[in-house]
């Protein structure tokens, strides 16, 4: 329980949905939609961070309010906040001819244009065309979005000048943009960015929150834009420098929810940002795992979540140090878990197998509100 004496104007607020219902039928006042999906949850983990303290309770949806009135004007005002922003519609991004809702789960596929990445590192360097063709292979077996990416930000991955950059990804984001595909640009570089939007890319995910660049922000900006702002320990050339948390679940929340006010002040609008927590980058195997298990609480950011897991560090120290292209049923087992965290968006290198499990979730859900 949280000791109401601990508690200052100061002290920060966070709320996790927990106590998952199959189906809001029968339990009118007792639950709450997460992010207008299909998820509903008759509670809240509550953690409050004063100073070095950290303590945590729970509360009903339906005792939310009389709680409330317990606290501090200020931490009232928070808590209530939270949780219209937990609830709060994401509304659909428009990539070119194309509307990407997040009322269900959405799946982004992975091309990578690199000699070196951690996974599938020298597939289609230097063919753009065979490039192309793989990702209108992930369009039609269901991704919502192909995400390309010149340059590995694996661990120990040289810095790669931006001109090469750009001779690896447009010619690629051309052929694909001719078909109207919806394409993000996977990049930490203003001049990346300029030239692939140029080229036919409707976003940009950015590894460092467009930290990295000096003049990422005001591209971003002034394209109008969607953006991905993922969360990393450092902005420099290795994202990977591994801090000190003192909490890492509500310190990465912190973070975001800076940037988030930062590109807001930029002018870049709220229903263009998505967030991404960074799994692997810079981040424990403990980091990673107490991230996945209380995702949720970034439902709190109040705009779309994206996961990137797939074949990740994390799966292979869990499962006899698989190699990356033999962590399939551990990334499927972490996208399952995110989209169940109401992540309205997973980053993947198999498509097919992603989308499979995405629609058996969602027959799944749909048949829980038919039958209640």
């Amino acid at each position: 329980m949280i000791d109401p004496s601990l508690l200052t104007p100061d002290t920060q607020l966070y709320l996790r949905p927990i106590w998952f219902a199959e189906s809001p039928v029968g339990l009118d006042g007792q639950t709450a939609r997460m992010g207008g999906g299909l998820i509903w949850f008759q509670g809240y983990e509550v953690t409050a961070r004063t100073g070095e303290i950290v303590q945590r309770s729970r509360v009903a949806v339906a005792d939310f309010n009389d709680w409330c009135a317990y606290l501090v004007e200020p931490l009232a005002i928070r808590a209530r906040m939270l949780a219209a922003n937990i609830s709060a519609i994401r509304p659909p991004l428009a990539l070119g001819q194309r509307m990407i809702r997040f009322d269900m789960p959405q799946v982004m596929g992975i091309l990578n244009m690199t000699p070196d990445s951690f996974s599938d590192g020298g597939k289609h360097i230097d063919d753009p065309v065979a490039a192309a063709d793989a990702g209108f292979t992930m369009m039609e077996k269901g991704a919502a979005i192909i995400d390309v990416g010149g340059e590995s930000t694996r661990p120990g991955a040289a810095r790669l000048w931006e001109g090469d950059e750009i001779k690896r990804v447009v010619p690629v984001i051309e052929r694909l943009a001719a078909s109207g595909t919806p394409i993000s640009i996977d990049t930490r570089k203003a001049a990346v960015m300029e030239a692939a939007l140029a080229a036919g890319a409707g976003l940009v995910n950015d590894v460092s929150a467009l930290l990295h660049d000096p003049r990422a922000m005001e591209v971003v900006a002034a394209a109008g834009c969607p953006v991905v702002l993922m969360h990393a320990s450092a902005v420099g050339d290795n994202p990977h420098d591994n801090p000190v948390y003192h909490d890492v679940v509500t310190d990465v929340f912190d973070w975001l929810e800076k940037r988030v006010v930062a590109c807001e002040a930029a002018g870049i609008a709220r229903d263009k940002i998505i967030v991404d927590p960074g799994i692997g980058f810079g981040k424990s195997l403990a980091d990673n795992l107490a991230i996945m298990n209380r995702l949720a609480l970034y439902q709190g950011l109040g705009v779309p979540l994206l996961l990137g897991v797939s074949r990740k560090r994390m799966i292979g120290a869990l499962s006899n140090e698989a190699p990356a292209g033999a962590r399939l049923g551990g990334s499927l087992t972490l996208a399952l878990r995110g989209i169940d965290a109401g992540a309205q968006m997973v980053r993947v290198h198999d498509v097919p197998e992603t989308v499979q499990m995405a629609h058996v979730w969602r027959g799944l859900r749909d048949a829980a509100l038919v039958t209640g």
